[in-house]
């Protein structure tokens, strides 16, 4: 017996202090990957690469009964003001140290060793998965089409995150 898709409630935040809404493909990228799939979009921001800009968007998602699932793009590099995982860390309640480690493995064939400056972190927190990856548009890709489009599908086994979030 097939499990039926159980859509999930979406918002993606991008971290930057360049992009706007006309510029931000990346996370253009994730609403549309996030529709396709047969997701609820939830809301989008951006913001600057500010750890309390960065967490008070994320708290407020995390307290809403609203949303299901985050999706951060930027601000995990380590230039200067990439703040995304200082950000959200604290958050957590538990991290999800596999995301990190499988995306920097399936990003390798793209991008070779650079993928060892990917600080791509993932968690919960408060019943709320929240995944942060690199700000650009390919790694939005590459993180939802060999990562998350299958671990956000109820229909995924052996497990999936929408087990815990529902």
């Amino acid at each position: 017996m097939s499990k039926l898709f159980t859509p999930l409630n979406i918002a993606v935040l991008t971290v930057s202090d360049t992009r706007n809404e006309e510029t931000d493909k990346s996370g253009q990228t994730l609403v549309d990957r996030l529709s396709e799939a047969g997701h609820q979009f939830a809301g989008k921001e951006i913001v600057k690469d500010d750890v309390y800009q960065i967490r008070a968007q994320v708290s407020q998602w995390i307290a809403s009964d609203n949303v299901q699932a985050i999706l951060i793009t930027g601000g995990t590099g380590f230039a200067g003001r990439d703040s995304t995982p200082e950000a959200v860390i604290p958050l957590l309640d538990k991290q999800v140290t596999g995301f990190g480690e499988l995306f920097r493995q399936v990003s390798y064939d793209d991008i070779g060793s650079s993928t060892i400056q990917s600080r791509a972190v993932g968690g919960l927190a408060n019943k709320t998965v929240i995944f942060c990856m690199p700000g650009s548009t390919n790694a939005c890709r590459t993180a939802w089409d060999k990562i998350l489009l299958e671990q956000l599908d109820s229909r995924h086994r052996p497990c999936n995150f929408v087990e815990l979030l529902v």
